[in-house]
């Protein structure tokens, strides 16, 4: 199997204060290795003479071929790691990736993200393609992670990519979590809720996802391709009349027209090999070997990113010195200014002005695919010494949360969380650590 690839932070954040922050660096260092593509493929997919494991369940090596069908930012190293194991079976596929890559006997094709382009409409039209092709002797292979719902896309009749835009920019101004955004993308989409299982009608689908979705709600996992849609298109229309945004006409009259999709929906296997509670357990056993005391707390953490930034300082001042705690979950940002940041980068921005007067504890919050929206980084570090050092350099903190600008102060104090791009997405995964 594929080795996975160790994961590594930029060592210059630890300038600030070496020892705490070093432990901390491990233990998200940890957490990510944890989730790492390959390993997860490696736990849950074995070949077993003519079966293939899939977690406990095991299926039959298929008379035909494997058709492999992946979507999503861990697509590429999970379809590495599939194809390893099915080595020496028949096999076709297509990868649908975030960046260019080679895979020998797949075609790999690239989409756009998180704002769907004619590129994802391609992507998407070919899955669907290729799961119609595949026949009753046939096994379709479907690798499913966080980032497939802009990758790949095919909309209903009568709706467009600007409206799917304009739909999707208005939701995520709004904070609207990725339940709420996913809900109405899939009742717009052909491909997701259920539709390249329908497609792949009559072969066997077996589904392997790595989950960047707080509880694991498996429809909206990269829109659910290969799950039944338990929502109604009236459901994706009071998301949308709750957030109070201006609708598409052709999209209301999509969601209005729209029935539920006839054929048969053959879901078969389905299997969450990784998500946010592995890499909060990796992270607080990677903190027990240090020495630390270490709980995991909810794995299912929501919330507006700077109010859970406070929040998370509060429970670092409850926290008896060397312990820490361990949380995974997923965040959102109100959009009030014109800055740089994102979510993690704002929770720990948030938490950093909470914790001015408070020495001896942290506060860090980590986007698990190492890219904490529009910029670089993959999030932040607050602390006693977050706002103090902006001081010293004339910029404000405050002011900078207010603009949504965490990226640009963090970088300018020495408090953002570097790694590069992970090739995993399982959410994030946020500290409290008190040490002092």
């Amino acid at each position: 199997m594929h080795p996975a690839m160790p994961i590594r932070f930029d060592p210059a954040v630890s300038t600030n204060d070496p020892g705490p922050r070093g432990r901390l660096l491990h233990v998200l260092e940890a957490a990510l290795e944890a989730v790492d593509p390959a390993t997860a493929m490696a736990r849950s997919l074995v070949r077993d003479g003519g079966n293939l494991r899939v977690g406990d369940r095991e299926v039959a090596v298929p008379k035909g071929k494997v058709v492999l069908l992946a979507l999503g930012k861990a697509s590429v190293a999970m379809a590495r790691a599939a194809v390893e194991v099915v080595d020496g079976l028949a096999l076709t596929g297509v990868v649908v990736a975030p960046a260019p890559a080679q895979l020998p006997g797949l075609e790999v094709i690239v989409g756009s993200h998180p704002v769907p382009d004619e590129r994802s409409l391609n992507a998407g039209r070919r899955l669907l393609d290729l799961a119609d092709s595949a026949g009753p002797d046939d096994l379709v292979l479907a690798l499913v992670s966080g980032g497939g719902s802009a990758l790949a896309e095919v909309l209903v009749p009568g709706v467009g990519l600007d409206d799917l835009r304009a739909v999707t920019a208005a939701l995520l101004r709004t904070g609207a979590p990725i339940t709420e955004l996913n809900t109405v993308r899939r009742h717009l989409s052909l491909l997701k809720g259920g539709g390249l299982a329908a497609a792949a009608v009559p072969a066997r689908v077996v589904t392997l996802v790595v989950s960047d979705v707080v509880g694991n709600p498996l429809e909206v996992v990269a829109g659910g391709p290969t799950v039944a849609d338990p929502t109604r298109p009236e459901d994706a229309l009071r998301v949308m009349g709750d957030r109070s945004i201006d609708v598409p006409s052709a999209v209301a009259a999509a969601l209005e027209n729209r029935r539920a999709a006839s054929g048969e929906h053959r879901e078969g296997i389905v299997a969450v090999i990784a998500d946010g509670a592995v890499a909060a357990r990796a992270a607080q056993a990677a903190a027990v070997r240090l020495g630390i005391i270490a709980d995991v707390g909810s794995t299912t953490l929501e919330g507006i990113a700077r109010q859970v930034g406070a929040e998370l300082a509060a429970s670092a001042l409850r926290l008896e010195p060397g312990t820490m705690a361990v949380y995974a979950g997923e965040t959102t940002v109100e959009v009030r200014g014109g800055g740089r940041g994102g979510r993690n980068q704002e929770l720990a921005l948030a938490a950093g002005i909470a914790l001015e007067e408070s020495p001896g504890m942290l506060v860090a919050s980590v986007g698990t695919d190492g890219i904490d929206g529009p910029t670089a980084a993959a999030g932040g570090i607050g602390d006693l010494g977050t706002v103090a050092r902006g001081v010293t350099r004339g910029l404000d903190a405050r002011s900078a949360l207010d603009d949504n600008d965490s990226a640009t102060y963090l970088a300018a104090v020495g408090d953002q969380l570097r790694c590069g791009p992970t090739g995993t997405n399982v959410g994030d995964v946020m500290v409290a650590y008190r040490w002092g």
